[in-house]
């Protein structure tokens, strides 16, 4: 089993400065931010956005502390199961663990919101942009979770099998399921929508959140097939197969498919920054 050895080849601490402890997870979260705004940098050029570096940082800066808080507070109420109830205290504990992608998801979009407020650039295109980056941070943060040995598979006698060290059951390989949502979360969605970014004219508004939204809720689906479900909730509704994560991504992916429709009878082009009134009424192109 080859990738076995890899993963315990790893470390889950990448460097230690004195009592600074960096983690690979917390690397992840740096590099996927980082990766996100220079693709939402480009492509905003290729599609002719006036976009500048403080303004993708500001819009960076607001969407990351969505995903935080978001993932977190998904993570509390959907996936808890009555345990922060009982200990409210351990709700800020971020470095136990307990991120939830569908709310680092609607954080995002909350936090994005509000800094296109600020800057009075268009929200769906900022939504259209920031789907293109997007896939990235998550091939990075699937990739820690291997590297952490966490959110692992059911057993398997596949050949890239892992024997992950907190699983339990014995000497049992693995599906490196950490993986397999890296490479379809992350390289695929991100391969799909920068085929299309490359278009010009750009396609229209709502395109490329839609078809994220929609390949995600399919690829997360599938994949929990093969992902042991969270212990503290275990399969759904009496049944060997249903999760938490599948019953998030049912809707995920209704939206996305509902959001293509509207893009497509719409057709509204992508567009930068608003007009926004003056004092005296007079309508200005805000740079």
């Amino acid at each position: 089993m080859w990738l076995d050895a890899l993963y315990h080849s790893l470390n889950p601490i990448a460097f230690q400065l004195g009592p600074v402890v960096v983690r690979w997870y917390g690397l992840a979260y740096f590099f996927g931010f980082i990766c996100a705004a220079y693709v939402i940098y480009r492509t905003a050029r290729r599609w002719g956005t006036d976009l500048s570096v403080d303004d993708v940082t500001t819009v960076i800066v607001s969407i990351a502390f969505g995903v935080i808080i978001g993932a977190r507070l998904f993570y509390v109420i959907f996936y808890g199961d009555g345990y922060y109830l009982a200990n409210p205290i351990k709700i800020l504990a971020t470095n136990e663990g307990g991120m939830s992608f569908h709310g680092g998801l609607v954080g995002a979009v909350v936090g994005g919101a509000l800094a296109c407020r600020r800057l009075h650039f268009s929200i769906p295109t900022m939504c259209d942009l920031a789907a293109c980056g997007a896939p990235l941070g998550l091939f990075f943060g699937r990739c820690a979770n291997f590297v952490n040995g966490e959110l692992w598979g059911k057993p398997t006698d596949l050949p890239w099998g892992v024997m992950f060290s907190d699983a339990g059951g014995g000497s049992v390989y693995r599906h490196p399921s950490q993986l397999y949502e890296a490479i379809l979360e992350g390289l695929v969605i991100f391969a799909v929508l920068f085929v299309l970014s490359r278009k010009r004219p750009a396609r229209p508004q709502g395109t490329f959140i839609g078809t994220f939204l929609m390949l995600y809720g399919v690829f997360r689906f599938a994949i929990e097939f093969v992902r042991l479900p969270d212990e503290q909730l275990g399969y759904l509704l009496g049944t060997n197969w249903l999760t938490m994560g599948q019953c998030l991504s049912v809707p995920v992916f209704l939206a996305g498919v509902a959001v293509l429709v509207v893009a497509h009878r719409l057709n509204r082009p992508q567009e930068g920054f608003l007009d926004v009134a003056e004092g005296d009424g007079q309508f200005v192109r805000n740079e």
